[in-house]
Order: structure tokens, then sequence, then C-alpha cells
């Protein structure tokens, strides 16, 4: 399992049961994810600018003051690129956000600022399946 250092932004990886206690973030895709690749080769300024970088900052952010060194975000902690490791993110996924110590849902679409009910319902993170 690939965990991002909420210090540091990298990524480091824990093998069995051997996982220190991270978060988990839940949220929608969008374009311009951050991947696995590009936290790999270093937040260089180019990954740094992706829309999917804020997300990974924020979570780390709001992680580490929780005292969590760790974080999981699927978009990047995971190696898409290897069809086993893929596979085995995909059966333990729900391990993955079950033995977190909290989960955060980032609604990337809700307005900023005062909002209603109504506006908060129809954020896109409450019709994924």
């Amino acid at each position: 399992m690939w965990l991002i250092h909420t210090q540091s932004l990298t990524l480091d990886e824990f093998l069995g049961v051997d996982v220190p206690p991270y978060a988990v973030l839940s949220h929608t895709w969008d374009a311009e994810e951050v991947s696995f690749r590009d936290m790999i080769n270093g937040a260089c300024p180019a990954v740094r600018a992706k829309k999917g970088f804020r997300k990974i900052e924020q979570t780390c952010r709001i992680a580490l003051e929780e005292k969590l060194l760790y974080a999981w975000i699927d978009t990047c902690c995971i190696d898409k690129s290897s069809s086993a490791e893929l596979t085995e993110a995909i059966s333990s996924m729900f391990q993955y956000y079950e033995r977190a110590e909290v989960c955060y849902a980032y609604l990337q679409d809700l307005p900023p600022g005062i909002w209603q009910d109504a506006e908060f319902a129809k954020c896109r993170w409450f019709t994924r399946g």
C-alpha cells in the first residue's frame, strides 16, 4: 500500500500489516488529477499546477493537523500501470477505507461561503456509484 507522507508530500510504501495510521480521501475524479507516476517523479511545478494537486495538499494539511503523518488518495496512491497492483488495490479498496483513521469527503463543486442544504445535496459526490 502506498501512502502520501503528509509533511513531505512524497509516497512511501508499506507492506502487510505494518501500515501506520492514515487519512483517506473520498472524492470524484476530475480533469488534471495527479497520478502515481506524477508523485513518484516528484512534485515538480507542472505537477503542482494540476488542479488535482490542491486536493492532495488540502488532505495532507488537514491530516497533519490531526497528527496523521500519512494519507491515501486513490488517484495517486495506486500504480495503474501495474495490472497486479491495480487488481490488488481494487480488491482491497473497502479495507483501505475501513482501516483509515478518518475519511474526508472532497466536495469540489460545493460553492465557497454560505450555502443551503439544497446546494450541498447537488454535489456530484452524492451521485457517484
